[in-house]
């Protein structure tokens, strides 16, 4: 079985490289191809995954390319990770948002517009590519944003592209770490869109614990739902997304993330910048083990300090910096988020042993109200060769005017993008409820054109 990945190595790459290791057996996996126009991430992030297979003295074989067609060639599923613009559009993409006043995270509102831009026409690229040379693939799309990627993707006609977002499922394996069971034996109830979701239902041996979860303190203390007041937690009755917290909170959100030295971009531009000169400082001939702990040690200084202005008791990077220790021990595989959903979907697909998991597919009459084109986040089953959404019907009102609202947004952002549209630009940021204003979309609309003309052209 051949799986490609395009932006294969981009600095998340060891860690899927590690899970895909970790599930050959049950994949069936034989050839992993990392293509990336990055001649330099390919020799340092993709010699490092290569070292990783011969230290598990692994049978898969991994190629590293800059050719998208040899590494989509006859390929049976592929990833796309891509990010068009590098870090620096990133931190260009919060900073233009912050400055007019608006969130400038990088998936949702301003910032997850303008990362769909520079996205959404290189994407379909690949996924043209990917039609013509492995036909009967799967795509799966971790490119942010994954929804309105996902949405455009379908649009186009390539109809056999899935989104994957590890938050969808953060309620199931929540709920599994607090009772001590495999995610696996949690049956969750999602509907939503991407960062933007709610799970109604949580199931264990058949009982809906959700309830009683919520109005424990000690789980929500220690769970994801950490962010949110229990008042909140009590009125809406539902596990939230963490990415509601930029919904439900947002005038303090915004404040948080405008108090901080540095955007959440200008971090991580400064924490891949210093571990690639780390990579590049290393022999992995004579010390691997120095490369492999370099790497680790980078995922955990970053996920620590993740949506840290949310997080009571969160940590700066300053302060992860000092409580990072460099003995590594490998990734728990209960920590593979997003590369072992996707495995997780592959495994399924290739055997026939059923799987339930939440993802970014067409709506299909699964939640009421919306239409059937509609990419949703909802929970879904494969089975067999097939991915569908699990029907969820009528949703509470509160949760489906909000997903009706951006979901407005996300259908007018990817006509805009597809049809390089101002006004439907314009028309789509002002729909979405973290921008609204005409005089502030037209300014956002307007900077981003000029900062990003390299990527998404001309538009009119």
């Amino acid at each position: 079985m051949k799986l490609s990945v395009i932006g294969g190595c981009g600095v998340r790459a060891p860690r899927l490289v590690s899970s895909a290791l970790h599930r050959q057996i049950q994949t069936g996996l034989t050839e992993l191809w990392l293509m990336d126009i990055d001649e330099t991430r390919l020799r340092l992030i993709g010699g490092l995954c290569q070292k990783l297979a011969i230290l598990a003295e692994s049978p898969v074989r991994i190629f590293c390319t800059q050719d998208a067609r040899a590494a989509l060639d006859g390929a049976d599923y592929i990833v796309t990770t891509i990010r068009v613009g590098g870090e620096y559009g990133r931190v260009l993409d919060e900073k233009i948002a912050l400055r007019q006043g608006v969130l400038g995270q990088e998936t949702t509102g301003a910032g997850g517009f303008a990362m769909a831009m520079r996205s959404i026409p290189t994407l379909l690229e690949y996924a043209g590519l990917a039609e013509k040379y492995a036909p009967h693939a799967w795509l799966f799309n971790f490119t942010n944003p994954a929804g309105l990627v996902t949405q455009a993707m379908h649009k186009r006609g390539f109809v056999r592209s899935v989104g994957i977002c590890d938050s969808a499922n953060l309620a199931q394996h929540d709920v599994a770490r607090w009772f001590g069971i495999p995610p696996a034996q949690v049956h969750a109830e999602v509907f939503g869109l991407n960062h933007l979701s709610w799970a109604r239902s949580l199931r264990v041996d058949g009982r809906d614990v959700l309830p009683e979860l919520l109005a424990n303190p000690s789980f929500c203390a220690e769970s994801s739902q950490r962010i949110f007041d229990t008042a909140l937690l009590e009125r809406i009755g539902l596990f939230l997304n963490e990415y509601l917290y930029y919904y439900y909170y947002a005038e303090q959100a915004l404040s948080q993330i405008q108090q901080d030295s540095k955007t959440r971009g200008e971090e991580i531009l400064e924490l891949n910048q210093a571990l690639l000169r780390k990579l590049n400082s290393v022999s992995y001939k004579d010390d691997p083990q120095a490369a492999i702990r370099a790497y680790f040690t980078y995922e955990r200084r970053r996920s620590s300090t993740y949506m840290h202005y949310a997080m009571p008791g969160g940590l700066s990077l300053e302060q992860a910096d000092r409580m990072v220790s460099e003995e590594f021990k490998g990734i728990p595989e209960e920590d593979e988020g997003y590369a072992g959903m996707t495995l997780d979907i592959i495994a399924a697909l290739q055997t026939g042993n059923p799987l339930r998991t939440a993802l970014n597919i067409p709506n299909q009459g699964a939640i009421s109200g919306m239409a059937a084109d509609d990419i949703v986040e909802v929970s879904a089953r494969i089975s067999g060769k097939e991915i569908s959404p699990i029907h969820m019907g009528s949703i509470p009102s509160l949760p489906a005017s909000l997903m009706q609202t951006v979901k407005q947004y996300e259908r007018l952002a990817v006509d805009a993008i597809l049809n390089r549209s101002i006004r439907l630009a314009v028309q789509a940021l002002m729909s979405h409820p973290l921008v609204l204003s005409f005089p502030r979309a037209t300014r956002l609309v307007e900077e981003y054109l000029k900062a990003h003309a390299a990527f998404v052209g001309e538009w009119n």
